[in-house]
């Protein structure tokens, strides 16, 4: 019997994922340590979470293709390293559009899942849809209205 929280070997992000994860993870703890309590600290701490939980749900079966393909983008979107705000430029803060993109097309995708599927997955404490409305919330502030907007209707 697997203890629990352990993942089964077939829901693993695939090495290169977990490397990043890594790297991602221990940059923006150590940014957002500097600036506990700020809104961009709020928002950045969720994206390890964020990108874990694409990178399981694009290798599961029971995700419809439709949906992979834009899980995966969102990936991408987190590993190219020009964007909006490029993580080369601004450190860790240019993870934020990232990370509220990925909550933006997460929060439609989690609604219309079955919640085994997002349980299977998810590997924060919190639940999903709380920690992806929490990103939305302060998004807006975080990157401003036009920021906002754009990213919105790229998505």
């Amino acid at each position: 019997m697997a203890k629990k929280g352990a993942l089964r070997p077939e829901v693993l992000p695939p090495e290169g994922h977990r490397r990043y994860y890594d790297r991602l993870r221990s940059r923006i703890h150590g940014w957002a340590r500097r600036r506990v309590g700020s809104p961009a600290s709020t928002v950045l701490l969720a994206g390890p979470d964020l990108f874990v939980f694409l990178s399981r749900l694009v290798r599961d079966g029971r995700v419809p293709p439709g949906d992979k393909v834009k899980l995966a983008a969102v990936l991408a979107y987190f590993i190219a390293p020009l964007d909006i705000l490029p993580e080369m430029l601004l450190g860790p803060f240019g993870y934020v559009d990232d990370v509220v993109l990925a909550a933006y097309i997460l929060e439609t995708f989690v609604n219309g899942q079955p919640p085994a599927l997002i349980k299977d997955h998810w590997p924060g404490t919190e639940r999903a849809m709380t920690v992806i409305q929490r990103v939305l919330r302060l998004g807006k502030t975080v990157l401003g209205g036009p920021l906002w907007r754009r990213m919105r209707r790229s998505a």
